[in-house]
């Protein structure tokens, strides 16, 4: 990983710089002391957590941050996306976009596991998820924000709503910013959160009709760069048992999280549909020209955007419960 300290702590302290002004808190619920009595080692069981997973699994840190993702965007964020499917209950992990794709899991049953015997029945799994993916950009090279909470956890998930309002990889800039701005998010946000993908991997499936049949021409994606095609045709082969490979969504620095991603979108190299659709735009075109160059600006806006997220539909006061066990309801 990019940064290397010799502990957490001094770690966290090295790089205060890139700490981001605290912003307006959207509920009055929330607040940025409020585990400080309750749980004060709260930051740094999951700081913990995650650092020890991120060291196991570069992969983690960017399917923590989509896990985050995922719940904020059905229902709110309310941990219903850890919940496991039960006799009474149809979850969203079987969702088609969670399905064999959604990971993270134990790294947040474990941090919650350490949570509850530090101090049990007191940290909800929402607040554990929102930290757990502001650490995982942290700890990936990006900027760290300060994190109001008090969130608590949803009784009900949704698997219905998790495959029709998770924007997918195939539809149109016009259907993603429109599941966007239901949220309470907008067209700068679209842009913005898109930049997480300049850490993880896609599975071939969701980006391969780029590659053979474009729109149903037969043809490959023409805006799609020449060499990253035959590279990407030689990965991921147009047949069915390549379906689940995985290819970088920023081959570059894959694992660090930077503006590389941006540069890549202005050089029409970006992995996804959806991605490379922010240069056909000339709203987002111009929100992605500026990422590029100014790599500083992204990290500010991108702290400010998953600010926002974080605070979709929350659950606080008596709301919801403090789950004991983050995959079922108390």
């Amino acid at each position: 990983m990019e940064h290397t300290c010799y502990t957490l702590l001094t770690c966290v302290t090295l790089f205060c710089f890139l700490f981001i002004s605290p912003p307006l808190v959207s509920s009055q619920q929330l607040n940025y002391k409020f585990y400080d009595s309750s749980c004060p080692n709260l930051t740094k069981i999951v700081q913990q957590g995650v650092w020890s997973a991120i060291a196991n699994d570069s992969r983690i840190a960017a399917s923590l941050l989509r896990l985050h993702f995922h719940d904020c965007f059905v229902n709110g964020c309310d941990a219903s996306v850890l919940l496991d499917d039960t006799s009474t209950l149809q979850g969203e992990k079987n969702a088609f976009p969670n399905k064999d794709s959604a990971r993270g899991f134990e790294v947040i049953d474990k941090i919650k596991s350490n949570l509850e015997e530090a101090c049990p029945s007191t940290v909800s799994c929402t607040d554990i998820l929102t930290l757990a993916a502001t650490s995982a950009v942290y700890f990936s090279g990006g900027p760290y924000w300060p994190v109001a909470l008090g969130r608590r956890d949803g009784t009900t998930a949704s698997k219905d709503a998790a495959n029709n309002d998770l924007p997918s990889p195939f539809e149109p800039l016009e259907n993603i910013t429109a599941k966007f701005t239901a949220k309470g998010l907008d067209m700068k946000d679209v842009v913005v959160l898109s930049g997480a993908h300049t850490i993880g991997f896609a599975q071939c499936f969701t980006f391969k009709p780029r590659l053979f049949n474009f729109d149903d021409s037969g043809k490959p994606d023409p805006t799609l760069d020449t060499s990253l095609l035959t590279n990407l045709q030689s990965v991921c082969p147009n047949q069915a048992d390549s379906d689940t490979k995985l290819a970088p969504l920023d081959p570059v620095t894959s694992t660090k999280f930077d503006n590389v991603y941006f540069k890549r979108l202005v050089n029409n190299s970006g992995l996804l549909q959806s991605d490379q659709v922010l240069m056909g735009d000339n709203r987002t075109a111009s929100m992605v020209i500026s990422y590029s160059r100014f790599p500083y600006l992204f990290n500010k806006d991108f702290g400010a955007s998953m600010v926002k997220m974080a605070n979709i539909g929350v659950l606080t006061g008596q709301s919801g419960q403090i789950r004991k066990n983050c995959r079922v309801v108390n």
